[in-house]
């Protein structure tokens, strides 16, 4: 069987998950680039209050990591919205968590279907710009939460040698809806016909409908090993426009 071509890859998402990534990449056999649209930064160095808190629910491995910078409690159960998640609260100490392997509506499912294992209102550490409304998704299904965000994520504007480069790769990987903004921001004046935009989801492709690019993919469900998948894809779901 002959081996997939290697292809440049582009990785767009922050850091310390960029470099994650690249290994993946590189393990498929892959040449990965690691240029972040996006840095993550803490907006608080205040341990958390507790009181109450029964459960801990968490949508991002960046989440995680801030959380566990903040507070040395690590007996509360975990609820994690994907395998990269539940991965990074595992390697954070947390000695019981529980992954949902798919989006925020998965997540409040698996958590509502679990609330009788837990006492107290669910506490999820997120960012200031949540990318799902997991409180509201808990709400409707009768479970009490509170979310508390812990860290943003900031648009980062790159070299320009460096984005020229990025912008020659066959594809370019994008996890979020602010870094896909991010790159039709960076793409005003500029073109890459033949460069594919891998997005983790519909609503990541959504603000790349302009941008002057190769086409616009997305996962058929919203984990990292799904979105990897369409690198070697002849013929991966074009994202629609609207």
């Amino acid at each position: 069987m002959t081996a997939p071509p290697r292809r440049l890859i582009w990785i767009t998402r922050a850091e310390p998950g960029a470099t994650a990534t690249a290994a993946r990449l590189r393990s498929l056999g892959h040449m990965p680039l690691v240029l972040p649209l996006l840095e993550v930064r803490p907006v608080t160095g205040t341990a958390p209050d507790l009181t109450g808190v029964g459960a801990l629910a968490f949508t991002s491995a960046n989440g995680v990591r801030v959380f566990a910078q903040l507070t040395e409690v690590r007996a509360l159960p975990v609820f994690a919205v994907g395998a990269a998640c539940a991965q990074a609260a595992r390697a954070a100490g947390f000695r019981q968590v529980l992954s949902a392997d798919g989006d925020v509506a998965a997540l409040a499912v698996g958590i509502a279907s679990r609330a009788e294992e837990f006492r107290g209102l669910v506490l999820h550490p997120a960012a200031t710009e949540p990318a799902g409304d997991l409180a509201g998704a808990l709400a409707k299904a009768g479970v009490a939460s509170r979310t508390l965000p812990i860290y943003e994520t900031v648009p980062v504007t790159p070299p320009a040698a460096a984005l020229n480069q990025a912008l020659r790769a066959e594809a370019a990987l994008l996890y979020s809806p602010k870094a896909a903004r991010q790159l039709a921001v960076l793409m005003r004046g500029r073109q890459a016909p033949d460069l594919r935009a891998l997005c983790l989801s519909k609503a990541v492709a959504k603000p790349l409908a302009r941008a002057r690019i190769g086409p616009r993919v997305y996962a058929p469900v919203p984990l990292e090993s799904a979105l990897l998948n369409l690198i070697d894809r002849a013929a991966p779901p074009v994202a629609e426009a609207s």
